[in-house]
């Protein structure tokens, strides 16, 4: 019988975070709801029993449902019969068993049958089942959908399409199509008002829809007549039951295979009208792909920890040369690395987790009463925060999964280059993380602001260097410190040079080097703090400190050495 939760000390760890008192009071409004529903908490104590277990019926059932069926998912693979979607065994039988446990639906209020969790939690139960079967994460994630509609549609529509993610219905997001990938402002699918009867009717083709045959889909579709940018573009709600979308493939993916990748055609598809027209993608989608971005973040850390194990256990079980192979150091080294890496990403992960559920919930909050000023105040910088902080999360935990899945299989040998081995297959599911939901390259470009605004080293210098260590300890910040200096020279180059030409060439050049500069500093600080509340992370903390200082002192070096004419010579090219 295993357990993805109990056997994890690093989640309960994060769940324990000091800032959880507060987000737990904010979510559950000082337990208003303990006399209408029996099973609401009483106190912040009895909340916290609460997710821990639920999170431990998670970790049974992903530890010893969706683990077993992950290699039979991915060899069966879901398939089109009469133009809908029928999952792979595996894959329904995941699907019934989190059903029966009441586990969708679990950031969704009480009133919509819902259990009212925090955002932490509910992500850690998504790196749960992710490390269960990443594939299977992207239909259970895509629960997601319902915090747009919870927090945009009309109460008629919160009434008719909340309430049955608690009975199992899925969701999904119906944004790209043929020509409109990363480019959203080229959406097509056309929706038309019918005066006649009052209703919205979509017409065109969606592709590359993960889960695209589920019972709810949020499609973005082009409600105004003559536009062709993101202005014209509008949120819909169309739901299955009016059998007016066809599948017309399920894509052949590298990996990922339990998670149907859908091409739909939509003819006369009746829909639902999402807040105002021509929000769509302005505010509608922002919303939609942050919470993406953090389920791909979860989804990463599921993965790499997955990976990870996979690695540890072959090593210690794999002899060569009269002794196990995690006895020498070429190996031992990379598992050490990989660690670091794993345990880095689930406290950025958390972090940023806990950033959107204050934001959040004060959103939630100012829709109930006006805020008070403090509040505003406070929601303004948490709504920052995770604004910078949800795209430098999925590009270092994306990035880093790939990393130790590949350092995985290369401890596994060609063994693990067989199907034989569960390694195989984590590393083609990793491959998708730092493409979908934006690519990496995307990533830089939303976290970027963060630099040319200098959020990112304010929030350093003011939060993470002011936190007291404990003086032992002392030289791992002052590491911290130096790089952070680094960093802010090596902004203030780019920043000279950028203004003195006129345009955003140098900046964007650069771009990328100074957002993992900065990530650098911070994932070590994360750590560092860690460290301060349990010794056990002291060692992840030197591991990626050192590692971290490296990088951004070259990052640097090369900004500083670099030849303006160079990049002058390639944009002419």
């Amino acid at each position: 019988m295993a357990n993805f939760y109990t056997d994890n000390e690093d989640i309960k760890f994060h769940l324990q975070h000091p800032l959880m008192q507060k987000i737990v009071e904010l979510k559950e409004r000082n337990f208003a709801d303990k006399d209408k529903y029996d099973y609401a908490p009483r106190n912040f104590e009895d909340a916290m029993d609460n997710y821990d277990k639920v999170l431990e019926i998670v970790g049974e059932i992903c530890g010893d449902v969706l683990w077993e069926n992950a290699e039979e998912v991915d060899h069966e693979g879901p398939e089109v019969i009469d133009g809908h979607v029928k999952y792979a065994r595996g894959t329904q039988e995941n699907h019934d068993v989190l059903t029966q446990a009441g586990l969708y639906g679990m950031s969704l209020p009480r009133e919509y049958n819902g259990l009212n969790f925090p955002i932490v939690p509910y992500v850690m139960a998504a790196e749960l089942v992710s490390r269960g079967d990443s594939g299977f994460a992207n239909i259970w994630g895509l629960q997601d959908c319902a915090e747009t509609i919870h927090e945009f549609a009309s109460e008629e529509q919160k009434q008719q399409y909340l309430t049955r993610a608690a009975k199992g219905d899925t969701y999904a997001m119906d944004l790209t199509e043929p020509d409109a990938g990363s480019d959203l402002q080229a959406v097509q699918l056309k929706a038309t008002f019918n005066e006649e009867d009052g209703k919205w009717y979509l017409n065109g083709v969606k592709r590359f829809i993960t889960n695209g045959d589920a019972h709810i889909a949020l499609v973005l579709a082009r409600s105004e007549d003559g536009t062709n940018d993101g202005r014209g573009l509008s949120m819909f709600i169309y739901d299955r039951s009016n059998d007016a979308v066809t599948v017309r493939r399920i894509e052949n993916k590298l990996g990922i295979k339990g998670s149907p990748t859908c091409e739909l055609v939509f003819k006369n598809a009746p829909a639902e009208l999402v807040g105002s027209r021509k929000l769509g993608l302005i505010k509608y989608v922002m919303s939609l792909m942050n919470g993406a971005r953090l389920g791909v973040g979860a989804q990463s850390v599921g993965i790499a920890e997955a990976a990870y194990r996979e690695a540890i256990e072959y090593a210690k079980e794999r002899a060569q040369f009269g002794k196990p192979i995690i006895k020498f150091p070429a190996v031992y080294e990379m598992l050490t690395n990989m660690d670091a890496k794993v345990k880095a990403s689930r406290s950025m992960l958390y972090e940023t987790s806990r950033f959107v559920d204050i934001y959040k919930t004060y959103t939630h909050i100012a829709q109930e009463r006006s805020l008070s000023k403090e509040e505003r105040t406070e929601m303004k910088k948490y709504t920052k925060l995770a604004d910078i902080y949800t795209p430098l999360l999925k590009l270092f935990a994306s990035e880093y999964s790939n990393e130790v899945a590949y350092d995985s299989l290369q401890i596994h040998g060609g063994s693990g280059y067989m199907k034989d081995y569960a390694i195989e297959r984590l590393v083609r599911d990793a491959r998708i993380t730092n493409i979908y939901e934006g690519t990496s390259q995307l990533q830089v470009v939303a976290a970027v602001r963060g630099v040319t605004t200098g959020q990112y080293l304010k929030h350093i210098k003011e939060v993470y260097e002011a936190e007291d260590i404990n003086p032992k300890h002392q030289y791992l910040k002052n590491v911290l410190i130096e790089m952070t200096a680094k960093y802010e020279e090596a902004c203030k180059l780019v920043h000279d040079v950028n203004d003195s030409q006129d345009s955003n060439d140098y900046l964007d050049f650069h771009a990328r080097r100074l957002v993992e500069s900065a990530g650098y500093i911070i994932h070590g600080y994360l750590l560092l703090l860690d460290s301060q509340r349990d010794e056990k992370y002291l060692v992840n903390a030197k591991t990626f400190i050192k590692y971290g200082e490296s990088k951004v002192e070259g990052y640097t070096k090369y900004i500083k050495e670099f030849d303006i004419n160079s990049l002058n010579d390639f944009i002419k090219e």
